[in-house]
This record gives structure tokens, C-alpha cells and sequence, in this order.
């Protein structure tokens, strides 16, 4: 993690800090760097290390809608069933409608804007709600994190 967040500072971040080595970095950017963030990383990370990976961002402001916005609140269950896949983009409101939603019982998913709300009771490694599935069906790239993962990094965000 020391070396990602090193990346982060030489792209012109502040406040760069990591959470765990989940591959989740908190930054600081002007409003001009901030959209810019996604593909200096990328390939920065390409260059340094070999390695094509997507970079997917939030502002603090974004990651407060997506808590608020956990469709399974009043439905219930085990927090710790739930996941976000943040999305690089919005996707096509066709390419939603065509996502089966009985691919995987009984995991469920919404998508709200460019986020995937999934609740998988059996665990994340056992469903085929999968990146792969996502991105190539609504043609973005997606990256997942779990819910306890979700609130700390929103934590540290309004910390900075």
C-alpha cells in the first residue's frame, strides 16, 4: 500500500492514507485534478508495476449517497451480506433492464446510478453476481467492496 499511495502523492494528491490493504485510497484533489485521478493512477500503476487495473473514485459526498442509499435497510438481514460495486460509469438504462436478476438465488442486486447494491447470503465467493458478469453486461468496469469496508472508508473520508 505504501507504494500505491506514492502514486497518489506524485499525481498531485494530498492526504493521501490507505485503509488496510484493501487497495482503497483517501485523497485530497482540486475539483481540476479529481477527475483526472482514475487514469493518472491507472497508468502509473501500469507503468510501475505491469499491471492493467482499474481505478474507480468517490468523493466523500458520493460515498455518504451511497450509504444512505443501501436498498436491503428495511428489508433486513445481516449487514454483513452486503456489497457495493462501484461502477466507472453509469450504464445504459437497456443494458440494466437486460441483467437477470434470478442469476444467482438467492443473492439479490439494484443498481442505482453507478452502483451495484448486491446482498449475496451466501457469500461473495459463492455468487454469480461476479465482476466479469457486470462489466460485461453493462460495458463499465466495476470494483466490490463489502459493507464494512464502505462505511470505514466513508469514515476516513470525513476525517480528512
Amino acid at each position: 500500500m505504501k507504494d500505491l499511495t506514492a502514486l497518489f502523492f506524485a499525481a498531485g494528491c494530498a492526504d493521501v492514507r490507505s485503509h488496510i490493504q484493501s487497495g482503497n485510497v483517501i485523497f485530497g484533489a482540486s475539483d481540476t485534478l479529481a477527475p483526472k485521478v482514475p487514469g493518472l493512477i491507472s497508468a502509473s500503476i501500469l507503468e510501475r508495476f505491469g499491471l492493467t487495473v482499474p481505478v474507480v473514485t468517490r468523493s466523500a459526498a458520493e460515498m455518504k449517497q451511497v450509504v444512505r442509499g443501501v436498498p436491503f435497510r428495511e428489508a433486513g438481514g445481516d449487514e454483513a451480506t452486503w456489497h457495493v460495486a462501484f461502477l466507472a460509469a453509469v450504464p445504459e438504462p437497456a443494458r440494466v433492464a437486460s441483467l437477470d436478476p434470478d442469476r444467482s438465488p438467492p443473492d439479490r442486486f439494484e443498481v442505482r446510478g453507478r452502483e451495484i447494491y448486491l446482498r449475496c447470503p451466501n457469500g461473495l465467493a459463492r455468487t454469480k453476481l461476479t465482476n466479469a458478469y457486470f462489466d460485461s453486461r453493462l460495458r463499465t468496469t466495476s470494483t466490490v467492496r463489502n459493507w464494512r469496508t464502505v462505511l470505514a472508508v466513508l469514515e476516513m473520508m470525513q476525517s480528512l
